[in-house]
């Protein structure tokens, strides 16, 4: 019975230990980063690109999309979201594979703007979150969306939703018919997947993920969904 406690301490004192340690080479990642270029510039760099869209110049129904199959609960979280970061450890213990991710939409758009190339995942994770929590202390939850669709791939080189937009449909992003902006919502998940030239039948299925979600949370009815799939 001795030895199971003693041992049941020496883990727990190994995971404070190494979680200590993750979390500082997280931090000290973070703090470098920002000393680099602090958030403030970062955000003025990327809005002073002319390709840049304000959130009032795409259609509602794109950033509800975005919200219904990305992190549909948004606007009720900080910067990170601990019942969506249980709810993917579950799942992927279930199928024993990494197939379901918790980050947030701001901790995405942390990692867009500083940390694409950053190879340490683990400390990548943690810098993410430090990010993260200054941007939902600095910006509105508006901004950060329009920070998101400004900065996410959408595969074929295209990065934000007007290359995307222009790209794929020759349309401005606010000109998108809700089957194109459903079917944009859901390329940054996998672009190499599912951008609709390269494989439109992974990523028709990728919409209709979209097109569900948005159903499921109240942002379309089931008729308005079933006119887009049966096109």
């Amino acid at each position: 019975m001795k030895f199971i406690k003693r041992l049941i301490l020496f883990v727990l004192i190994l995971i404070i230990v190494v979680g200590s340690v993750v979390i500082l080479n997280g931090y000290n990642l973070y703090k470098t980063t920002i000393n680099e270029k602090s958030l403030s510039d970062k955000i003025s760099q990327i809005k002073s690109d002319k390709k840049y869209v304000y959130i009032n110049d795409v259609p509602s129904y794109y950033t509800n999309a975005i919200i219904a199959v990305e992190d549909h609960r948004f606007k009720e979280h900080g910067a990170i979201d601990v019942i969506s970061i249980g709810r993917a450890i579950v799942s992927n213990i279930q199928a024993k594979d990494f197939n379901e991710g918790g980050s947030t939409i701001t901790q995405q758009v942390a990692k867009n703007l500083y940390f694409i190339g950053e190879d340490n995942v683990v400390s990548r994770k943690v810098a993410e979150i430090f990010v993260a929590i200054d941007l939902e202390k600095n910006y509105s939850k508006d901004e950060i969306l329009e920070f998101y669709i400004n900065t996410i791939y959408f595969g074929e080189g295209y990065y934000g939703i007007k290359e995307a937009s222009t790209g794929y449909y020759k349309k401005e992003p606010k000109d998108m018919s809700l089957d194109e902006a459903t079917m944009l919502a859901g390329v940054p998940n996998a672009p190499s997947v599912y951008a609709p030239t390269i494989n439109p039948t992974l990523a028709k299925s990728r919409q209709g993920k979209v097109l569900r979600s948005m159903v499921e949370y109240g942002y379309l009815s089931q008729e308005e969904a079933d006119k887009v799939l049966n096109k």
